[in-house]
């Protein structure tokens, strides 16, 4: 949720067709059982929240780059799903993947990359430090977080962001839908790693063997929440994962359905 969306300079954008290469298989761990859970860990972006495709559009148009909101919207799972790879995971850290996804999104809505995107996403930059890019809520968000908290499962945000998740959720009013936040720019560590899940089950109160970690990255948020003891499960918006060695959901609004089915 926190990526960066700077500048690369002149020349640097060849190294975009790396990461458009087919992701490989997931692996071969067996599926988790849900069994009974008492505390939902969620990713923020992707999960909960979305760039503001409209704002990134209206930017571009000011650098003299044409192109519809709706197609960045259509673009951002597939840039999503390029970027998801065991070794670009391993070999990279968010704010690495952060402008990167930004050129993949790009890239698959058809816009040729060039000085004018690099100049957009540095204007980008100044306004996502502040406020956070991702501040888009789908309709569907909230009930789904509504009905979690109903239903009396301990809500957790544990998101690789930029040190403003906290404040972002405030002003969008998400804030007040969840127990806690934890900002990976803050706490010194970030997903895949193990060890931000442990800080959230400590920070929490959480029962390792009574959470899941929903998150929308299976390199990131599945073998994350794995190494960890958690139960993952898959956000898949576009269906690009039918394979996928996990639970798998299109979206939270049939999150809550999933922890009931068990």
């Amino acid at each position: 949720m926190g990526a960066r969306v700077g500048h690369r300079g002149r020349g640097a954008f060849a190294h975009v067709a790396d990461w458009l290469k087919p992701p490989g298989a997931e692996g071969s761990l067996p599926m988790n059982s849900l069994g009974r859970v008492e505390t939902v860990f969620l990713d923020a972006g992707g999960v909960l929240v979305w760039p503001n495709w409209r704002r990134v559009a209206d930017v571009l148009q000011a650098h003299g780059v044409s192109v519809a909101p709706d197609r960045l919207a259509a673009a951002d799972p597939l840039a999503r799903f390029s970027l998801d790879r065991a070794e670009l995971v391993a070999a990279s850290n968010d704010q690495r993947r952060g402008w990167t996804f930004f050129d993949l999104v790009l890239t698959h809505a058809g816009v040729t990359l060039s000085d004018k995107t690099a100049a957009a996403l540095d204007d980008l930059q100044a306004y996502h430090q502040q406020h956070n890019l991702w501040e888009t809520i789908p309709d569907f968000v909230v009930p789904a977080l509504d009905d979690l908290r109903r239903a009396g499962y301990r809500l957790v945000v544990v998101s690789n962001a930029n040190g403003t998740v906290q404040k972002a959720f405030a002003r969008l009013g998400l804030a007040p839908k969840v127990d806690l936040i934890l900002d990976s720019a803050i706490e010194g560590v970030e997903k895949p790693d193990r060890r931000f899940f442990e800080l959230a089950l400590v920070r929490s109160g959480s029962r390792r063997g009574a959470t899941v970690h929903v998150g929308d990255l299976y390199h990131v948020d599945v073998t994350g929440a794995r190494a960890a003891g958690l139960t993952p499960i898959l956000v898949d918006e576009a269906d690009l994962r039918p394979g996928a060695d996990c639970a798998r959901i299109r979206s939270v609004a049939s999150l809550h359905e999933l922890l009931t089915r068990g």
